[in-house]
């Protein structure tokens, strides 16, 4: 049973932190809160949810911290069944993309785990494979 909460909670932290949003955290951060997802966001991940309190437990433990959600990916992204697996490589994009402070470790994990390194990407757009995505999406921002 366990463990299914902890794949669970894994799934919760990629949706996540794939709905951050820098122009929500600066709004947040004004008001004292340190979270970057928009509120109406937030409900519809909870209204989805519903009340689990075995889960809200273990969410509640991660602190929703970005390092903590590194550490999670690099130990079971290459492992994770394909649809967690395509989800935690979006959130170690995001990450590495809007989090500048991250970026060397996400695309780090990115090129030690090389999942998605191979998936086929037509001409003119970008390779799902986090190193390559990070790097184009930071580049286009620049």
């Amino acid at each position: 049973m366990a463990e299914v909460a902890e794949t669970t909670v894994a799934e919760v932290m990629a949706e996540l932190a794939a709905l951050e949003d820098p122009k929500a955290r600066a709004v947040n951060e004004k008001h004292g809160d340190d979270h970057g997802v928009h509120l109406g966001k937030l409900r519809a991940v909870a209204k989805r949810l519903k009340t689990q309190q075995e889960l809200a437990r273990r969410l509640w433990e991660t602190g929703l911290d970005l390092a903590g959600l590194l550490d999670l990916i690099e130990k079971e992204m290459r492992d994770a069944p394909d649809r967690l697996q395509w989800a935690m490589n979006h959130c170690l994009a995001q990450i590495g993309i809007e989090h500048a402070e991250h970026r060397t470790r996400a695309i780090d994990i990115g090129e030690r785990l090389e999942v998605l390194k191979d998936y086929p990407t037509p001409p003119n757009c970008t390779s799902p494979f986090a190193p390559i995505w990070i790097t184009e999406m930071v580049r286009r921002q620049g």
